[in-house]
């Protein structure tokens, strides 16, 4: 980073040590992806090991016996901060907050059951067994309630908004409840007069493949690229459930192919690259700093959903995207028109598969696992029950019951991952990506007719300016009024919603 020196020393030691644990937790990035997508099975113990001793030295750089004298002293001296420090400072101390909170001890379990249940994840998934998952899914569950009790504690929240926090900074189930709550009032109606009106009209002709793999790839690679991602800082890969990985000037995206449904992965791909794009554009001279780094989930999320739903399956872009299919995979005929594309890409249905749910129902979705993952961590639920509340849960909001749970429970990694308190910001995130997407096609004159020629240039310099630019210098909200004009909120979604599926 570089920056001009300040008076306040502090406040310098401070960013060196800071800038030392980024570089300590950006190796870790790059060794989680790979053991997503490239390490042999047979590597995960070690890889565990790695992982696991990554994250004790940067906790016990963030735990440091003075740390909290120089976190206090630069308090003292804040005055003469500008605001960008001043920001790296509340950041500082927020992260110090949350490090802090837990014994070595514990950041090493956490980190060795989750890569140790991921693995298992894998092959429970593909055989349909939750059985044999159970009891590496127990020792994640029991680690996270420990994390979660403690930093409970430390944050003087209740134990689910402690780990909401680590992934939404500020975040809190008393504003989830509240807009899932807005939300589940018109949802529900909504979807009925959306398949009602379906029904009143021919079916899309289906997009037949086989697919090969290798065009799949390619019309990928061209999609990202046309969005604005830069392979010269990054790559795209294959791994069992798709995200997106390393550094901001090395990020690593995955899809995961299926050669009778090539919308799959490119819809993986796009919804990834707007991840990427967000954490390519974030400040530069603070990109060692935690003010340097992305808001948190909800905003990360709102720009993959931005991309992959707002922009990408406009008819502006599938009018561009259809003669590149065609191409790609030498076909035409009714089906391959703009039109008919267009209406595959803008079916709604009620899907088992949360990754592949239509922006209707997809909301259902995250509301069943916001549910459940409260319920499990308030004892209200045990974890051997999970696959018949998720039935129970499908039925209800989707009135559909998975015929395993491959297609149910074990669908996503997040779980046995450790990662509790993520789910809500996927459908937080599809708002602010609706609320964005408002103000830019607002802001930015002829948005859609340059997205139409797959020129994204216009929109991707609104967010890097809007979002993108401003790193963490301030809270969710506070970026989404800046840029919008408003905080979070579920109006500009429902208007899209209507919009697309009730008004076209």
């Amino acid at each position: 980073m570089t920056t001009p020196a300040i008076a306040n020393d502090a406040y310098a030691e401070l960013e060196k040590r800071f800038a030392r644990m980024s570089a300590v937790n950006r190796a870790g990035a790059i060794l989680n992806w790979d053991r997503s997508t490239m390490m042999p099975a047979g590597a995960s113990e070690d890889r565990a090991d790695q992982l696991a001793t990554l994250n004790v030295v940067a906790h016990e750089m963030m735990v440091a016996p003075d740390m909290p004298d120089l976190l206090a002293r630069a308090e003292e001296a804040s005055r003469d901060l500008d605001s960008w420090r001043s920001a790296n400072l509340r950041e500082m101390r927020h992260a110090w907050i949350h490090a802090s909170a837990l014994p070595g001890a514990l950041v090493e379990a956490r980190t060795r059951a989750s890569s140790a249940c991921e693995m298992v994840w894998r092959e429970a998934r593909k055989n349909a067994d939750f059985k044999s998952l159970l009891p590496s899914f127990t020792e994640v569950l029991k680690v996270t309630i420990e994390v979660g009790q403690a930093k409970s504690a430390a944050l003087g929240v209740p134990l689910y908004d402690a780990l909401l926090d680590e992934y939404e900074p500020g975040g809190r189930s008393v504003r989830i409840d509240a807009l899932f709550a807005e939300l589940k009032s018109f949802l529900p109606d909504l979807l009925a007069r959306v398949l009602e009106r379906q029904t009143g009209r021919p079916a899309p002709l289906p997009l037949d493949g086989p697919f090969p793999v290798e065009a799949q790839r390619v019309l990928g690679t061209e999609m990202a690229r046309t969005l604005g991602f830069d392979f010269h800082n990054g790559r795209l890969d294959v791994s069992a459930h798709p995200f997106t990985g390393g550094t901001p000037d090395d990020v690593r995206i995955t899809t995961r192919y299926d050669e009778k449904d090539f919308a799959r992965a490119l819809m993986g791909v796009l919804h990834e690259t707007g991840h990427a794009l967000y954490e390519a554009g974030l400040p530069r001279n603070w990109r060692r700093q935690p003010v340097g780094l992305a808001r948190g989930m909800v905003l990360h999320e709102s720009q993959s959903l931005l991309m992959e739903m707002q922009a990408c399956r406009s008819r502006a872009f599938i009018d561009f995207a259809a003669p590149r299919m065609r191409a790609t995979f030498g076909r035409s005929g009714p089906a391959w028109t703009a039109e008919n594309i267009h209406r595959v890409y803008t079916r709604v249905a009620p899907g088992f598969i949360r990754v592949d749910a239509d922006e209707v129902t997809y909301p259902l979705h995250v509301m069943l696992r916001y549910r459940l993952e409260r319920a499990i961590l308030g004892r209200d639920l045990r974890l051997a029950d999970l696959p018949g509340a998720w039935n129970d849960g499908m039925k209800e909001l989707l009135g559909i019951v998975p015929p395993d749970d491959s297609l149910g429970c074990l669908q996503d990694i997040h779980w046995p991952d450790g990662a509790w308190g993520y789910f809500p910001t996927y459908t937080m995130g599809a708002l602010a990506a609706a609320q964005l997407f408002a103000a830019a096609r607002k802001a930015v004159p002829g948005l859609m007719e340059a997205i139409g020629r797959g020129d994204f240039a216009p929109l991707l310099g609104w967010l890097r300016t809007h979002v993108h630019g401003q790193g963490s210098i301030g809270g969710t909200d506070w970026i989404l009024s800046q840029a919008t004009g408003a905080p979070l909120g579920v109006g500009a979604f429902k208007a899209h919603l209507e919009s697309r599926y009730l008004s076209a």
